[in-house]
């Protein structure tokens, strides 16, 4: 749908810790502060409906966070209003950008001039994990769901293509904004899975020692 050039390079940009999009995923969004309902409409009359999702960086005594260096781009690609005047919205991943300055202006949200120069992969086919093995991964999947008490569908984990599990299972997982970050920045799909099992190994066995202690 999209190559390099036709990427804008200043985007609007929603800074929100721990909310990870990554290419080709979906990622709805609960809109209810005035400057993002300013940053949604505006984003709707934009050829390319793009909004920039950034994890943020807070610095003590900042007047405001500061944004991480790399995001994701996603395409507005669902919309409706409730009663009360929120949105409800779904960002379509399109691409990682690097952040090259931010811009000031007279909008309520934050811009960014950015650059989507090395992250050609995010806009290709969706990306294989030669090396991935799912019963292995699915079996350590369980045990996390388990601790953590979460549920799915996993007859559904089962069938899924390799990116599309890895990618759902990195934004949905309740990592901290870090490791959300970490994931986000993986330049390959196998290096983003074997990020992921650190993340829910060192999960488990944090959770472990805390059962010890008490």
């Amino acid at each position: 749908m999209f190559n390099v050039a036709d990427l804008p390079t200043t985007i609007p940009v929603f800074p929100l810790p721990g909310a990870l999009l990554l290419p080709r995923g979906r990622l709805p969004l609960h809109i209810f502060e005035p400057r993002y309902l300013a940053m949604v409409e505006d984003c709707m009359k934009t050829e390319s409906r793009l909004i920039g999702m950034i994890q943020p960086r807070e610095v003590p005594g900042g007047a405001s966070a500061r944004l991480h260096s790399i995001g994701c781009a996603g395409r507005l690609t669902a919309f409706s209003e409730t009663e009360d005047g929120r949105y409800m919205i779904t960002l379509s991943g399109v691409s990682r950008f690097r952040v090259r300055a931010e811009v000031n202006g007279f909008t309520p949200y934050r811009k960014c001039d950015v650059s989507f120069d090395g992250f050609e992969r995010d806009l290709g086919p969706a990306e294989r994990d030669p090396g991935f093995d799912r019963k292995q991964f699915l079996t350590l999947l369980n045990r996390y769901f388990d601790a953590e008490e979460l549920k799915t569908d996993w007859d559904s984990l089962s069938d899924a293509e390799d990116e599309l599990l890895i990618n759902a299972l990195s934004m949905l997982c309740p990592f901290q904004a870090e490791d959300k970050q970490a994931l986000l920045e993986a330049p390959t799909l196998t290096t983003r899975r074997e990020t992921l099992v650190t993340l829910i190994e060192f999960a488990l066995h944090t959770g472990s020692d805390e059962s010890r202690m008490q």
